[in-house]
């Protein structure tokens, strides 16, 4: 009878899950590097010194994500994810999109400002894998 009762239970969680709504996660895995200044000019209209984010969170988006200029001002969420000799720093960020990679090809996915690029990372001038999501 207690073995039916916690069957019974556990169909019911079961069911309760299914109809909850949990939110997901759809993010996307790529690569990131860093510029260092100068960040200007660049490719995104109407960027200035005042105009480029304060707090330094910004990055040159590569070819995959620039969208012909449409990327110009959209914002990601990210963090790294891995890389050679344990780069990663943990927690999460927001940059926003400035340019477009300068270099052909690009050498990532991302390109983030120098100090973007340390907030996630704790080596400089390397290559690392990150997961990120358009928000």
């Amino acid at each position: 009878m207690e073995i039916t009762q916690l069957r019974l239970q556990a169909i019911l969680v079961a069911i309760l899950l299914w109809f909850i709504d949990i939110p997901r996660v759809f993010a996307d895995v790529g690569t990131a590097t860093s510029y260092n200044p100068p960040y200007l000019p660049t490719r995104c209209p109407g960027y200035d010194q005042d105009q480029l984010p304060g707090n330094g969170l910004f990055l040159a988006a590569g070819n995959g994500i620039w969208d012909n200029g449409a990327a110009c001002g959209r914002r990601y969420q990210l963090r790294c994810l891995s890389g050679l000799r344990r780069p990663c720093k943990n927690g999460i960020i927001v940059v926003e999109v400035v340019d477009l990679c300068r270099t052909n090809p690009c050498p990532s996915t991302l390109v983030l400002s120098d100090k973007a690029f340390n907030a996630v990372s704790k080596i400089p001038n390397t290559k690392i894998n990150i997961e990120y999501q358009q928000i």
